[in-house]
């Protein structure tokens, strides 16, 4: 069998280099913490918009992020994975974006979507590449890609409901992704 020259090569462990049980556990730690993050986005979108003509789409985005955050919280325990010590933190950050973007507009909630979608894809795409010679992760690995889906779909949902043409699309975009980037490492970490 032939080794595929566009596949990057794995360089072998350093000493200082995270176990595999770290990696996964980090990999756990941080999902559950976005899940939950962007379960509680919605919750602060829907706070604002419930009476909205985009109340019945925020809520099939936030029904998605439960299922994904009822999964991750059921792997924790299975796996022994404590979640982050940063839960509360996330807590308020995420409905408080949610709620603060909501008040800017429909238009504005949504470009909070397609921002932190844009990171999440990124972070899955990373994670599913990690696993894929995982052979005793690939369940892991196919949950991981269906929410990958799910989550570009809430993306997509955000573009099809303008989000681009919110006032400043650029600068509250950037200010999200980065924000959303901390969050990620953050998570990883405690």
């Amino acid at each position: 069998m032939s080794e595929n020259p566009d596949k990057p090569r794995r360089r072998p462990p350093l000493p200082g280099d995270p176990t595999r049980r770290d990696r996964l556990e980090s990999m756990l730690r941080v999902n559950h913490a976005g899940e939950y993050g962007a379960r509680r986005i919605y919750e602060g979108q829907l706070a604002v918009l419930s009476d909205s003509p985009s109340a019945p789409v925020i809520r099939h985005m936030w029904e998605q992020e439960a299922e994904h955050l009822q999964t991750f919280e059921k792997m924790l325990p299975e796996r022994q994975v404590r979640p982050t010590l940063l839960q509360p933190v996330w807590h308020m950050a995420g409905f408080a974006l949610g709620a603060a973007t909501a008040m800017m507009g429909e238009k504005a909630a949504m470009a909070c979507t397609v921002a932190v979608e844009e990171v999440i894809d990124q972070h899955y795409a990373e994670q599913s590449e990690d696993l894929a010679d995982e052979t005793e992760e690939q369940e892991l690995r196919q949950t991981i890609d269906r929410f990958r889906a799910e989550e570009l779909e809430h993306r997509d949902i955000g573009l099809d409901h303008e989000a681009e043409q919110t006032p400043g699309y650029e600068a509250l975009s950037a200010a999200i992704k980065t924000g959303s980037r901390l969050a990620i490492w953050l998570s990883k970490r405690f």
